[in-house]
Protein backbone atom coordinates (compact mmCIF):
# COMPACT_ATOMS: atom_id res chain seq x y z
CA UNK A 1 0.00 0.00 0.00
CA UNK A 2 1.22 3.25 -1.23
CA UNK A 3 1.63 6.27 1.80
CA UNK A 4 -0.62 8.92 1.97
CA UNK A 5 0.53 11.96 0.11
CA UNK A 6 0.39 15.94 1.11
CA UNK A 7 -2.51 15.71 -1.44
CA UNK A 8 -4.30 12.95 0.22
CA UNK A 9 -4.65 14.75 3.37
CA UNK A 10 -5.62 17.98 1.36
CA UNK A 11 -8.67 15.73 -0.38
CA UNK A 12 -9.03 14.78 3.23
CA UNK A 13 -10.11 18.15 4.35
CA UNK A 14 -12.21 18.79 1.08
CA UNK A 15 -14.06 15.58 1.88
CA UNK A 16 -14.85 16.60 5.27
CA UNK A 17 -12.58 13.48 6.84
CA UNK A 18 -10.61 13.47 10.12
CA UNK A 19 -7.17 13.26 10.41
CA UNK A 20 -5.52 10.76 12.73
CA UNK A 21 -1.63 12.05 13.71
CA UNK A 22 0.34 10.49 16.43
CA UNK A 23 4.41 10.49 17.27
CA UNK A 24 6.69 8.07 16.36
CA UNK A 25 10.34 7.74 17.23
CA UNK A 26 10.81 3.85 16.19
CA UNK A 27 10.75 1.44 14.17
CA UNK A 28 8.47 -0.83 16.26
CA UNK A 29 6.06 1.76 17.63
CA UNK A 30 6.01 3.11 13.46
CA UNK A 31 4.63 -0.72 12.58
CA UNK A 32 2.09 -0.44 15.15
CA UNK A 33 0.77 2.74 14.73
CA UNK A 34 1.00 2.29 10.88
CA UNK A 35 -0.86 -0.68 11.43
CA UNK A 36 -3.71 1.18 13.35
CA UNK A 37 -4.69 2.72 10.42
CA UNK A 38 -3.57 6.26 11.37
CA UNK A 39 -3.34 9.41 8.82
CA UNK A 40 0.09 10.49 9.64
CA UNK A 41 2.85 10.04 11.17
CA UNK A 42 5.18 12.85 13.12
CA UNK A 43 8.21 12.56 14.24
CA UNK A 44 8.46 15.04 16.66
CA UNK A 45 11.46 17.16 17.86
CA UNK A 46 9.53 15.70 21.13
CA UNK A 47 12.01 12.71 21.45
CA UNK A 48 14.12 14.97 23.56
CA UNK A 49 11.46 14.78 26.26
CA UNK A 50 9.96 11.39 25.59
CA UNK A 51 13.22 9.28 24.16
CA UNK A 52 16.17 11.23 25.28
CA UNK A 53 14.59 12.32 28.90
CA UNK A 54 15.63 16.12 28.42
CA UNK A 55 13.45 18.71 30.33
CA UNK A 56 12.56 20.35 26.83
CA UNK A 57 12.96 20.36 23.00
CA UNK A 58 16.46 22.65 22.51
CA UNK A 59 19.00 20.23 22.30
CA UNK A 60 17.19 18.07 19.41
CA UNK A 61 19.47 18.25 16.75
CA UNK A 62 19.31 17.74 12.93
CA UNK A 63 21.40 14.73 12.91
CA UNK A 64 18.78 13.06 15.99
CA UNK A 65 15.49 13.95 13.41
CA UNK A 66 17.52 12.30 10.55
CA UNK A 67 18.27 9.32 12.64
CA UNK A 68 15.07 8.54 14.52
CA UNK A 69 13.24 9.30 10.74
CA UNK A 70 14.75 6.71 9.06
CA UNK A 71 13.79 4.08 11.93
CA UNK A 72 10.28 5.18 12.01
CA UNK A 73 10.38 5.37 7.69
CA UNK A 74 11.50 1.42 7.80
CA UNK A 75 7.99 0.66 9.40
CA UNK A 76 5.50 2.65 7.31
CA UNK A 77 3.42 1.11 4.76
CA UNK A 78 0.16 3.17 4.25
CA UNK A 79 0.94 6.51 6.63
CA UNK A 80 2.41 9.95 5.57
CA UNK A 81 5.75 10.38 7.45
CA UNK A 82 6.16 14.28 8.29
CA UNK A 83 9.57 15.03 10.86
CA UNK A 84 10.33 18.03 12.75
CA UNK A 85 12.74 20.51 12.14
CA UNK A 86 14.62 21.02 15.44
CA UNK A 87 15.46 24.17 17.26
CA UNK A 88 18.42 26.54 14.83
CA UNK A 89 17.63 24.47 11.98
CA UNK A 90 15.88 27.16 9.90
CA UNK A 91 16.04 30.12 12.21
CA UNK A 92 19.11 31.45 10.53
CA UNK A 93 17.57 32.14 7.22
CA UNK A 94 15.28 30.22 4.84
CA UNK A 95 18.48 28.91 2.60
CA UNK A 96 19.41 27.32 6.06
CA UNK A 97 16.08 25.85 6.33
CA UNK A 98 15.85 24.81 2.56
CA UNK A 99 19.26 23.36 3.88
CA UNK A 100 17.81 21.49 6.33
CA UNK A 101 15.10 20.32 5.31
CA UNK A 102 16.98 18.57 2.52
CA UNK A 103 18.55 16.92 4.58
CA UNK A 104 15.48 15.15 6.59
CA UNK A 105 14.19 14.18 3.21
CA UNK A 106 17.35 12.83 1.59
CA UNK A 107 18.57 10.93 4.91
CA UNK A 108 15.23 10.54 6.83
CA UNK A 109 13.18 9.24 4.03
CA UNK A 110 10.65 12.22 4.90
CA UNK A 111 7.81 13.25 2.88
CA UNK A 112 7.66 16.46 4.59
CA UNK A 113 9.00 18.37 7.45
CA UNK A 114 7.14 20.76 9.97
CA UNK A 115 8.67 24.07 11.63
CA UNK A 116 7.30 25.95 13.91
CA UNK A 117 6.50 30.18 13.44
CA UNK A 118 3.71 31.74 11.74
CA UNK A 119 4.62 35.23 9.56
CA UNK A 120 8.04 35.16 10.88
CA UNK A 121 8.50 31.62 9.16
CA UNK A 122 6.82 32.18 5.77
CA UNK A 123 9.83 32.85 3.92
CA UNK A 124 11.59 29.84 4.98
CA UNK A 125 8.02 27.86 4.33
CA UNK A 126 8.62 29.10 0.53
CA UNK A 127 11.42 28.37 0.02
CA UNK A 128 11.31 24.72 0.99
CA UNK A 129 7.83 24.16 -1.01
CA UNK A 130 9.10 25.93 -4.42
CA UNK A 131 12.28 23.38 -3.62
CA UNK A 132 9.52 20.52 -3.93
CA UNK A 133 9.02 19.92 0.14
CA UNK A 134 5.71 20.32 1.39
CA UNK A 135 5.76 21.97 5.01
CA UNK A 136 3.57 21.49 7.63
CA UNK A 137 2.94 24.78 9.64
CA UNK A 138 3.47 24.69 13.49
CA UNK A 139 1.30 27.89 15.77
CA UNK A 140 -0.11 28.50 18.46
CA UNK A 141 2.42 27.10 21.51
CA UNK A 142 5.63 26.78 20.23
CA UNK A 143 7.84 24.52 22.50
CA UNK A 144 11.22 25.82 20.67
CA UNK A 145 9.60 29.44 21.80
CA UNK A 146 9.03 28.25 25.43
CA UNK A 147 11.13 30.88 27.00
CA UNK A 148 10.03 33.41 25.27
CA UNK A 149 6.25 32.06 25.85
CA UNK A 150 7.06 32.69 29.27
CA UNK A 151 6.21 28.99 29.54
CA UNK A 152 3.92 26.22 28.68
CA UNK A 153 0.44 28.38 28.18
CA UNK A 154 -2.52 28.79 25.84
CA UNK A 155 -1.89 31.02 23.20
CA UNK A 156 -4.72 33.27 21.43
CA UNK A 157 -6.96 34.10 24.58
CA UNK A 158 -6.99 37.60 24.22
CA UNK A 159 -8.48 39.48 21.11
CA UNK A 160 -4.67 40.79 19.71
CA UNK A 161 -3.32 37.40 20.23
CA UNK A 162 -6.00 35.97 18.65
CA UNK A 163 -6.06 38.05 15.26
CA UNK A 164 -1.91 37.36 15.76
CA UNK A 165 -2.54 33.82 15.34
CA UNK A 166 -5.10 34.31 12.18
CA UNK A 167 -2.29 36.14 10.45
CA UNK A 168 0.03 33.05 11.49
CA UNK A 169 -2.15 30.66 10.32
CA UNK A 170 -3.04 32.59 6.50
CA UNK A 171 0.69 33.18 6.50
CA UNK A 172 1.69 29.77 6.52
CA UNK A 173 -0.80 29.02 3.66
CA UNK A 174 0.20 31.83 1.72
CA UNK A 175 3.90 30.32 1.90
CA UNK A 176 2.50 27.21 0.56
CA UNK A 177 2.47 24.88 3.70
CA UNK A 178 -0.28 21.93 2.96
CA UNK A 179 -1.22 21.44 6.53
CA UNK A 180 -0.97 23.82 9.69
CA UNK A 181 -0.78 22.44 13.67
CA UNK A 182 -2.57 24.52 15.96
CA UNK A 183 -1.42 24.00 19.64
CA UNK A 184 -3.01 24.89 22.99
CA UNK A 185 -5.13 27.24 21.60
CA UNK A 186 -8.87 27.84 22.65
CA UNK A 187 -11.40 26.28 20.72
CA UNK A 188 -13.50 28.36 19.70
CA UNK A 189 -10.25 30.22 17.75
CA UNK A 190 -9.13 26.81 16.42
CA UNK A 191 -12.57 26.33 15.12
CA UNK A 192 -12.38 29.91 13.07
CA UNK A 193 -9.08 29.27 12.28
CA UNK A 194 -9.81 26.26 10.26
CA UNK A 195 -12.73 27.55 8.58
CA UNK A 196 -10.56 30.30 7.30
CA UNK A 197 -8.10 28.03 5.57
CA UNK A 198 -8.26 25.85 2.94
CA UNK A 199 -5.47 23.74 4.33
CA UNK A 200 -6.06 21.09 6.94
CA UNK A 201 -5.58 22.30 11.20
CA UNK A 202 -4.12 19.40 13.30
CA UNK A 203 -4.83 20.09 16.93
CA UNK A 204 -3.57 19.22 19.76
CA UNK A 205 -4.73 20.94 23.03
CA UNK A 206 -6.90 23.03 20.52
CA UNK A 207 -10.64 21.24 20.90
CA UNK A 208 -12.73 19.00 18.54
CA UNK A 209 -13.09 21.21 15.50
CA UNK A 210 -9.94 21.05 13.65
CA UNK A 211 -9.47 18.92 10.98
CA UNK A 212 -7.58 16.21 12.66
CA UNK A 213 -5.73 15.80 15.83
CA UNK A 214 -2.14 14.45 17.01
CA UNK A 215 -1.17 13.16 20.11
CA UNK A 216 2.44 11.68 21.61
CA UNK A 217 1.76 7.89 21.30
CA UNK A 218 3.82 7.74 24.82
CA UNK A 219 1.04 9.58 26.44
CA UNK A 220 -2.46 8.24 24.73
CA UNK A 221 -0.89 4.72 25.60
CA UNK A 222 -0.31 5.65 29.20
CA UNK A 223 3.14 5.36 29.48
CA UNK A 224 4.09 7.73 31.86
CA UNK A 225 1.74 8.14 35.04
CA UNK A 226 2.96 11.23 36.31
CA UNK A 227 2.32 12.77 33.09
CA UNK A 228 -0.82 13.99 32.02
CA UNK A 229 -1.84 17.11 30.43
CA UNK A 230 -5.75 18.45 30.22
CA UNK A 231 -5.70 17.62 26.38
CA UNK A 232 -4.58 14.05 26.82
CA UNK A 233 -6.71 10.97 26.59
CA UNK A 234 -5.31 7.91 27.61
CA UNK A 235 -6.86 4.97 25.59
CA UNK A 236 -4.34 2.91 27.48
CA UNK A 237 -2.48 2.51 30.76
CA UNK A 238 0.59 0.51 29.46
CA UNK A 239 2.78 1.52 32.35
CA UNK A 240 1.95 -0.58 35.17
CA UNK A 241 1.70 -3.91 32.60
CA UNK A 242 5.20 -3.21 31.26
CA UNK A 243 6.34 -2.96 34.27
CA UNK A 244 4.84 -5.54 35.68
CA UNK A 245 5.77 -7.99 32.61
CA UNK A 246 9.71 -7.03 33.61
CA UNK A 247 9.25 -7.59 37.05
CA UNK A 248 7.65 -10.85 36.57
CA UNK A 249 10.82 -11.39 33.69
CA UNK A 250 13.50 -10.47 36.50
CA UNK A 251 12.18 -12.63 39.60
CA UNK A 252 12.24 -15.73 37.15
CA UNK A 253 15.49 -15.12 36.05
CA UNK A 254 16.76 -14.80 39.83
CA UNK A 255 14.24 -18.02 40.71
CA UNK A 256 16.26 -20.00 37.73
CA UNK A 257 12.87 -20.95 36.54
CA UNK A 258 13.36 -18.68 33.15
CA UNK A 259 14.46 -20.38 30.74
CA UNK A 260 12.71 -23.43 30.92
CA UNK A 261 13.32 -26.38 28.92
CA UNK A 262 10.47 -24.88 26.09
CA UNK A 263 13.11 -21.77 26.08
CA UNK A 264 16.16 -23.97 25.44
CA UNK A 265 17.86 -26.20 22.68
CA UNK A 266 19.65 -29.07 22.12
CA UNK A 267 22.40 -30.66 19.98
CA UNK A 268 21.94 -33.36 17.73
CA UNK A 269 22.30 -36.73 19.03
CA UNK A 270 26.14 -37.55 18.82
CA UNK A 271 29.00 -37.24 21.85
CA UNK A 272 27.35 -35.74 24.80
CA UNK A 273 30.56 -33.71 25.79
CA UNK A 274 33.06 -31.57 23.58
CA UNK A 275 35.78 -33.64 22.72
CA UNK A 276 38.85 -32.08 24.31
CA UNK A 277 41.10 -30.05 22.19
CA UNK A 278 44.47 -29.92 23.74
Amino acid sequence: MARRTALDLLRMKADNRKIAMVTAYDYTMARLVDAAGVDMVLVGDSVGMVVQGLPDTLSVTLDDMAYHSRCVARGLQQAHLTVDMPFMSYQVSPEQALESAGRLVKEGHAQSVKLEGGVRSAPAVEMIVEAGIPVVGHIGLTPQSVHALGGWRVQGRGQEAAERLMRDALAIQEAGAFCVVLEMVPAELAAEVSAALGIPTIGIGAGPHCDGQVLVCNDLLGFDSGFKPRFVKRFAELEAPVVDAVRAYAEDVREGSFPAEEHSFHRRRGPRKVAKLY
